[in-house]
């Protein structure tokens, strides 16, 4: 493997202005009291977008200061993930830059906490992954916390759930296990907890449940269960009601539509009625509990995707 430090700079006066207990070399075990360090990478499946509107809601929220940029020049195939630019007229005006890196920011409280967010490479993995486990020990971070959302046959009209998982079961003890044993694609955020993991470095994680069938579109209630979640395990104060308009917007804006169609309206009273026998069947191992069967998560996305295209038309 490569250098890891060659794919990275820190940026050391930030370093000492926020962080004054991470000067270099004094850092060589994960720290108790150190800040938390939230990852959200762009990339890999993120249903309602879920993760990049919790980073833009921390980034609006809270002034941040540029701590680490790594060099994506280094870490992207710019032919399979086109960066957009805006031609005006008879002119090349913008591009739209990747980037990576980790920033400093300051909760509600004045806690200090990282946010490692951007794009996600295409390669290089495991020497990103090591230069973040450098920068875990050298930022002296206490706790590693990633989040996304997955699509999952459960109604808008329900409370959202979450699959949490951790490099230790006492991280996320009061979480339920709605999964048994299951292949998954990869992702960086994932093998950076389990790299982190075999380090013996605490992280954990929380994948949102939005359902099926408004996972193509901004869904900020995940972004608000993720916050919820996140301020759970971390004791941040994260100023979630901030989301709060946006999320009833959107929960609004969805009903209205089910008010115009009644195919999507019944598919939504089956998940509803699927939730509540789940609910009523505390302990199953599965999410879905036994009942009547019901629309799939192909039949429900095609079904509301028809009538989307239908209103588009009118």
């Amino acid at each position: 493997m490569l250098d890891p430090r060659g794919i990275y700079e820190v940026d050391e006066a930030a370093v000492a202005r926020v962080l004054p207990a991470a000067a270099p070399g004094e850092s060589t075990a994960l720290s108790a009291t150190g800040p938390v360090l939230l990852h959200s990478v762009r990339g890999f499946v993120d249903a309602g977008s879920t993760g990049e509107l919790v980073a833009e809601h921390l980034l609006e929220e809270f002034e941040a200061t540029r701590l680490v940029t790594f060099d994506v020049d280094q870490l992207l195939d710019y032919r399979s993930k086109r960066v957009t630019m805006v031609f005006d007229a008879d002119r090349y005006a913008s591009y739209d830059e990747p980037f990576l890196a980790i920033d400093h920011l300051r909760d509600a409280e004045g806690a200090g906490f990282l946010l490692l967010h951007g794009i996600e490479p295409d390669l290089q993995w495991e020497r990103v992954i090591a230069a973040l486990r450098d920068l875990v020990k050298r930022l002296d971070v206490s706790l590693v916390v990633g989040f996304h959302g997955i699509p999952m046959g459960i109604p808008h009209t329900r409370p959202l759930s979450a699959t949490a998982h951790a490099t230790r079961r006492e991280l996320i003890e009061d979480h339920t296990s709605w999964f048994g044993t299951v292949k998954v694609p990869g992702s960086l955020g994932a093998l950076l907890e389990l790299r982190l993991g075999e380090a013996g470095v605490d992280a954990l994680g929380f994948a949102v449940h939005v359902p099926h069938y408004l996972a193509q579109s901004p869904f900020p209630p995940a972004a608000v269960a993720v916050l919820e979640n996140v301020q759970g395990a971390t004791g941040l104060d994260l100023r979630v009601s901030a989301l709060s308009t946006a999320s009833q917007d959107a929960l609004v804006e969805v009903e209205r539509q089910m008010a115009e169609s009644q195919e999507v309206t019944a598919v939504v009273r089956a998940l509803e009625e699927q939730y509540d026998a789940f609910a009523r069947s505390v302990g199953r191992t599965s999410l879905l509990a036994e009942s009547a069967p019901i629309p799939t998560a192909d039949e429900l996305g095609a079904e509301f995707e028809r009538f989307l295209a239908q209103q588009a038309g009118d």
